[in-house]
């Protein structure tokens, strides 16, 4: 290999682009990394395969690129299903290009995914929404507390001056839900303490909120594991990671609850490494993705795009506030909180970046 091809492999391992070249009888000659992730297999064990062994479209689009080789015939595709090995569908914009080289037409496919964009995009709005909404709950917390603290010592002053004593049963209640309501709004503002960072395996916090589900459960939900053992260690903070895991977890089990026949009750906790992975405006060379999967009724779709916000809830008991606590635990971490949901299944997903610990607020 002369210099000038190794700087051309170089500069192609290195795009984010997924680049797949392929020959004229349609088998893989070289992927770049990008596209290894992106089909999420190996271009080395997948060299010479078929086209449809590393990915499937449709009959139409396997026409075009037989086409494209015998006419040097160079096309664009936007927003094409495709279906990965793993079966993972995506949604994907490609160009092909023929390129000549010693007589014999190859083709040259660069791969977009809009899946990424869509959820880059997503994310974005996702993260100046909860920035509002902090700025929001804070000014009204600040408004909300400063009158009940004079409502609540008038309340002590005149509950001293009554003469009789069943009369302070009325001042009593005032004061009592004086402390109701500024606990609430305590706990919409969220903790004041800065997180206590040190490395931890992610397991273990997932590991302690299984064992306090199966306590408050009575073994009432099947509770199913799937860890990935090669996740390493990240510094965060084991306490709070644990309140916004289990937050979400007690979510889904009184989603469940909900439901008549409980045995059937089935939440799934999951753990994977991602590779070069974008959250907000950062990307990350390894997030971990820790998944809370239940088998509920799923979330009313006029209420997915709100979940995280403080006091919204689907159950006419709920506070609202489990969600949106998780949501500043893991953005604390530099993390995000993604959901899916329908009828049946209901996905919160959790990405933590592995090259980075949390930050105060």
């Amino acid at each position: 290999m002369t210099i000038d091809d190794a700087l051309h492999r170089l500069l192609l391992d290195n795009l984010t682009t997924a680049v797949i070249l392929l020959d004229a009888d349609l088998r893989l000659e070289y992927m770049n990394p990008a596209a290894e992730m992106l089909l999420a297999v190996s271009g080395q064990r997948s060299h010479g395969q078929f086209i449809s062994e590393l990915f499937t479209e449709s009959p139409e689009a396997l026409a075009s690129l037989r086409q494209a080789v015998e006419q040097a015939h160079p096309f664009t595709k936007r927003e094409a299903q495709v279906t990965s090995l793993s079966g993972q569908t995506l949604t994907v914009d490609y160009a092909v290009t023929p390129i000549l080289n010693r007589g014999a037409t190859l083709l040259l496919l660069e791969v977009h995914p809009r899946d990424r964009l869509l959820r880059i995009t997503k994310e974005e709005a996702q993260l100046s929404k909860q920035e509002t909404t902090k700025l929001l709950v804070r000014g009204l917390a600040h408004e909300i507390k400063n009158p009940l603290g004079g409502i609540r010592g008038a309340a002590q002053l005149l509950s001293r001056e009554l003469p009789e004593e069943h009369l302070k049963d009325y001042t009593n209640v005032i004061i009592e839900e004086a402390d109701r309501l500024r606990n609430l709004v305590d706990r919409m503002l969220g903790s004041n303490k800065l997180p206590q960072l040190a490395m931890t395996n992610i397991h273990e916090v997932l590991e302690r909120v299984c064992s306090l589900v199966e306590a408050e459960s009575q073994g009432g939900i099947n509770l199913v594991r799937d860890y990935d053992p090669s996740i390493p260690d990240l510094l965060i903070d084991r306490e709070q990671m644990i309140q916004a895991v289990l937050n979400i977890v007690r979510n889904a089990m009184q989603a469940i609850a909900g439901q008549n026949e409980l045995r059937l009750g089935r939440i799934t906790l999951r753990s994977r490494t991602l590779r070069q992975f974008t959250i907000g405006h950062t990307r990350h060379r390894l997030v971990t993705k820790v998944e809370i999967i239940d088998n509920g009724p799923g979330i009313p779709a006029e209420l997915q795009e709100t979940i995280f916000y403080p006091m919204v809830s689907g159950r006419p008991d709920g506070t609202g506030l489990g969600l949106a606590i998780a949501q500043n635990i893991i953005s604390q971490h530099q993390g995000l909180i993604e959901c899916e949901s329908h009828p049946g299944h209901t996905v919160f997903s959790i990405f933590l970046p592995l090259d980075k610990g949390a930050t105060s607020s």
